[in-house]
């Protein structure tokens, strides 16, 4: 969709709710507000090819790597509100090690998506996996819900937590335990 669409739907949306788009403090809202959603959901316009960019190495560490508090900030798909966490995410390198960087991009990649936080999780996971083919792949998401904290049940103090682990991860109660106790 192009800016001026955006601008137009943003303005209808303004306008929708009873403001009055000549107003001074809104003149311009429309234009920011279809800028800031293009940078929110610039997920859409990256690949895992692209997020790589070829910083795979090779080695013959095959330990745990972890990279951890890893800030996201996301839409939810069901009411366009932030969600706000933390990834975390190991790999078990099997030959091959990546970028440090290009796992926080990676993150971001799909954080930067109207998302829910159950899908981004395996969708990380699965592109560390697709990325470096790892022994195993562990990646947990913290995150506060804004659509749970200003609307609906309105409970201030809630964090969801979601996990996937594949390979070894899933494998061996002793690797997820390590995993485990490292992140927290």
């Amino acid at each position: 969709m192009s800016q001026d669409a955006l601008i137009q739907h943003y303005s209808g949306i303004i306008e929708g709710v009873g403001e009055d788009l000549q107003r001074d403090g809104l003149l311009k809202t429309p234009q920011r507000a279809a800028k800031a959603m293009e940078f929110l959901c610039k997920g859409y316009h990256q690949t895992l090819d692209e997020v790589v960019n070829k910083a795979v190495f090779e080695t013959s560490n095959d330990d745990m790597v972890i990279v951890k508090d890893i800030e996201l900030y996301s839409l939810c798909e069901h009411h366009m509100l932030p969600f706000i966490g933390k990834a975390h995410v190991a790999y078990l390198p099997r030959g091959k090690v990546i970028g440090l960087s290009k796992i926080a991009r990676i993150v971001d990649m799909y954080a930067r998506r109207l998302q829910i936080q159950e899908n981004m999780t395996v969708q990380i996971a699965d592109a560390i996996e697709q990325a470096i083919q790892p022994a195993g792949v562990a990646v947990t998401i913290e995150a506060e819900h804004l659509c749970m904290k200003m609307r609906g049940v309105e409970k201030q103090n809630s964090v969801m937590k979601t996990s996937v682990m594949l390979g070894a991860f899933r494998k061996s109660q002793a690797t997820r335990m390590e995993y485990l106790t490292l992140i927290h």
